[in-house]
């Protein structure tokens, strides 16, 4: 599954992850993934570092991109509550992958940085009142967007990038065990 581009096509993108996220809650979701980023570590075993194609992520670069996002909306959630319509800058998640190196990322590191950004986001979340959750931020790339709409993008950009993971971990020949039979992850 190709994402539609977040800067040429912001709407489509977002529709196509919050499509992932369905009506699941995402708070709920989002307390998921933790688990499933152990179990994709788990099942890439020697091969977490394996490239199936030329300009495609390993399992360890969809991994740090997860971790990317969470440093990243831990920022723009917080902007969004404490200021009133804040700038949310963009980023280049390719550049990110690269330039961070997290090719060569050890995985209990980026776990080890996970897991309590997470936490944190999900306290966050359930502690916000629905008047809050409706702040916005404007970014830069695609305009206006609130802490509830960004909270659930983040639901369907970890079920995409999991599941991009699962299929390379198919495609360089790694068993994919938490996979579900249409190659979700195991979210």
């Amino acid at each position: 599954m190709r994402s539609p581009d977040p800067v040429s096509e912001p709407r489509a993108y977002q529709e196509l992850l919050l499509s992932l996220l369905g009506d699941d809650d995402p708070a709920e979701a989002q307390g998921q993934t933790l688990a499933a980023l152990q179990r994709v570590l788990a099942d890439a075993g020697e091969r977490l570092r394996e490239r199936p194609a030329e300009g495609e992520w390993s399992v360890l670069e969809c991994v740090g991109h997860i971790v990317d996002a969470e440093v990243v909306y831990s920022g723009r959630y917080r902007w969004i509550l404490a200021h009133d319509e804040p700038p949310l800058i963009g980023y280049d998640q390719d550049r990110w992958v690269t330039r961070l190196g997290h090719q060569d990322d050890e995985p209990q590191e980026l776990l080890d940085l996970f897991g309590p950004l997470r936490t944190a986001n999900l306290a966050l979340w359930r502690r916000t009142s629905d008047a809050d959750k409706a702040r916005v931020g404007q970014h830069s790339e695609r305009g206006p967007e609130s802490f509830d709409l960004s909270f659930r993008l983040i639901g369907g950009h970890d079920r995409f990038h999991l599941a991009q993971a699962r299929r390379t971990l198919a495609a360089v020949g790694a068993t994919a065990v938490g996979a579900t039979a249409e190659g979700s992850p195991g979210v």
